[in-house]
């Protein structure tokens, strides 16, 4: 068991944290990625002040169009708008895996610039590392006058539900003053006015090397960067406080490390990619010897968004599902003994070819993390993070919170045993062979780290 000063420890941190008095009414969660692009446009067709949309990428499809159409349009028939969008620097100027860096979002943000001349909307890129794969912007929250539409979703088709498919993620609309007050001001003076940030609507726009010594500086700069406000809430009501965090010490690290352990009856997590920092790993571990339970729900690698079918041509890239479910088979076989007494619940989530993107915990009945965060190495270390921990002591979410749980539970089925998970054995050929001799010169290792 953990000692009484541990257990403090953990809640201490917790209570701590300055929170935001949050009216219960002003909480609206969305139960899916259709309900999520509805709500976006409509919010944005509305704004009467700002409007800032932060996301990895905003993607040339229909989806992200009509965004960045709406965005215009809003800008057009109300000019007084501060209207902001902010991508990922690097995913913003190549193509997707695999392909070209022809025709780039990049280029077709500055398309968009002519289409409708006199209209400014600046959209920045963020270069959180000097290369994409070592740290990207993962930071979420689409924010719209008072309000945060927090999602881990980025905007394109799948994440929209535009067509047939989609990838499913949370969806949650808080309406709160100061919260998106701190949160657009932070965007604003730590990413649209940092040192390595340039607009990617221009025609000419720097080279990566050429600013690579700037984007060092300002992942130095980011690192330190955190929410600096003073909570107007107590540990008795429904509160939020908003969290930001690049690296392995970040406040935001510290607090879902300090989250788990404050588990009394159950804790749930939802992950996309099943390779969970070692430090999690101990805290599960922790709380199955203690008699709690721990659900975790997470996607199956054919719903993972690197899943590539057997018919279509394989690529490199299209390993990573199957590393994930060597993980997921590996801590298993390790504690089959709780999943045989029903402590430790894993569910696997599957809905024909749609695939998972959800992230975040639920703690008991009290807390709920949202939050773009995989809870994995990549996360954990390299991209910029953030969240939003809700915390409902008296549960006055209760029915939106099991309505959303209920919901991704749908389409999941519990995994009995570690073996009813594929062996490498059992692998395409080709996955097989690729897996043996990542694993005979240790490079796994290395990609587990940064994906």
């Amino acid at each position: 068991m953990l000692s009484k000063f541990k257990r403090n420890k953990h809640q201490q941190h917790l209570a701590q944290l300055p929170k935001l008095s949050q009216s219960v009414d002003d909480v609206k969660t969305l139960f899916s990625p259709a309900d999520f692009r509805e709500v976006l446009l409509q919010k944005i067709a509305s704004a009467t002040r700002r409007i800032c949309i932060v996301a990895l990428y905003l993607e040339q499809d229909d989806a992200g169009k009509a965004v960045l159409t709406a965005l215009y349009q809003a800008k057009q028939q109300r000019p007084e708008i501060e209207v902001t969008v902010l991508v990922d620097w690097h995913r913003a100027q190549r193509g997707r895996i695999g392909a070209a860096a022809t025709n780039t979002n990049a280029d077709w943000y500055h398309r968009m610039t002519e289409e409708y001349p006199g209209v400014d909307i600046p959209v920045y890129g963020v270069p959180v590392n000097t290369r994409e794969a070592l740290g990207v912007l993962h930071f979420k929250g689409f924010i719209v006058d008072d309000c945060v539409i927090y999602s881990g979703a980025s905007v394109n088709d799948v994440y929209l539900h535009q067509h047939d498919k989609y990838r499913y993620d949370r969806y949650q609309v808080i309406c709160n003053p100061q919260l998106s007050d701190i949160m657009y001001n932070w965007m604003q003076e730590n990413l649209v006015h940092g040192r390595a940030v340039h607009r990617l609507d221009k025609l000419h726009r720097p080279k990566s090397p050429e600013i690579k010594n700037d984007i060092r500086l300002f992942r130095q700069e980011l690192r330190d960067a955190s929410f600096h406000f003073q909570g107007n809430a107590d540990n008795e009501q429904l509160a939020v406080t908003p969290l930001v965090g690049l690296g392995k010490t970040s406040l935001l690290n510290k607090t879902i490390y300090h989250l788990m352990p404050c588990t009394e009856q159950k804790l749930v997590i939802c992950t996309p990619y099943f390779n969970l920092p070692a430090v999690l790993v101990r805290n599960i571990i922790q709380l199955l010897r203690e008699g709690k339970q721990v659900e975790i729900i997470v996607g199956d690698k054919t719903a993972n968004d690197f899943y590539i079918p057997e018919d279509q041509p394989f690529k490199i890239i299209g390993a990573l599902p199957y590393l994930y479910e060597i993980n997921l088979r590996r801590f298993l076989s390790r504690l089959q003994y709780y999943v045989n007494s029903g402590q430790l619940i894993v569910r696997l989530w599957k809905d024909d070819d749609n695939s998972y993107h959800l992230k975040g915990m639920w703690v008991d009945d009290e807390w709920m993390l949202l939050t773009g965060n995989n809870l994995n190495p990549r996360a954990w270390r390299l991209d910029l993070e953030n969240a939003i921990l809700i915390h409902d002591p008296k549960q006055e979410l209760t029915v939106q919170r099991d309505h959303e749980l209920d919901l991704i539970r749908t389409h999941t089925t519990v995994v009995q045993h570690y073996r009813d998970l594929q062996s490498i054995a059992e692998y395409p050929v080709k996955v097989r062979k690729l897996i043996r001799r990542l694993r005979r010169i240790r490079i796994d290792r290395l990609i587990s780290r940064i994906l």
